[in-house]
């Protein structure tokens, strides 16, 4: 087998595996399809997390899971889908980071292995058997590849921004009520 038919092969299989990985969780949050608990409670569980509010939250990320997803499979806008992916893996990753790396302790292994080969396809191209080899790669240009994986840097930077404020005030004020009550239940003492 050439060498090109190869490649091409590999990156189909690639973006089919990734792809649809990708847009299982994504629907899982959207629509609650393959197990998942749907929007409403993709949208409570984002809040807890510190992504508020949590419902634009949840929707971003299963959009950008989903859709990043489906557009990898079909080989589609391939930079933005990348770009996509990784903009709602990076997310994963945060929350995910606390617990170290490995998967079997909740760690961000998973989600960092989704965002690193999503990039991958993202910067590699979908290869010819794609939408974009179809439609003479009008959106897998160097210039798409830029402008989506800024935007994907910049979105992601102001989104972790804002949760690990969410999260600090979280921190500060339950310490707040726990020295209340350790003061209260001092104050108790004979």
């Amino acid at each position: 087998m050439p060498g090109r038919v190869r490649t091409d092969l590999g990156l189909l299989a690639l973006r089919v595996g990734t792809g649809g990985v990708l847009v299982a969780h994504g629907t899982q949050k959207l629509f609650g399809w393959f197990g998942g608990r749907g929007l409403t409670a993709a949208a409570g569980g984002m809040d807890k997390m510190g992504f508020r509010p949590g419902l634009p939250n949840a929707v971003a990320a299963g959009l950008g899971e989903a859709g990043g997803g489906l557009l990898l499979a079909l080989g589609a806008a391939t930079p933005a889908a990348g770009a996509a992916a990784v903009g709602a893996m990076s997310a994963a990753v945060e929350v995910h980071r606390p617990a170290g790396f490995f998967n079997s302790s909740g760690g961000y292994e998973y989600p960092a292995f989704l965002g690193l080969a999503a990039a991958g396809l993202g910067l590699a191209g979908p290869g010819r058997i794609s939408v974009d080899h179809a439609t003479g790669n009008r959106l897998n240009t160097p210039a798409v590849l830029a402008g989506a994986f800024a935007g994907s840097a910049l979105a992601a930077s102001v989104v972790l921004r804002r949760r690990a404020r969410v999260v600090a005030e979280r921190s500060a004020a339950e310490a707040k009520e726990d020295e209340a009550a350790e003061a209260e239940a001092v104050a108790e003492l004979p």
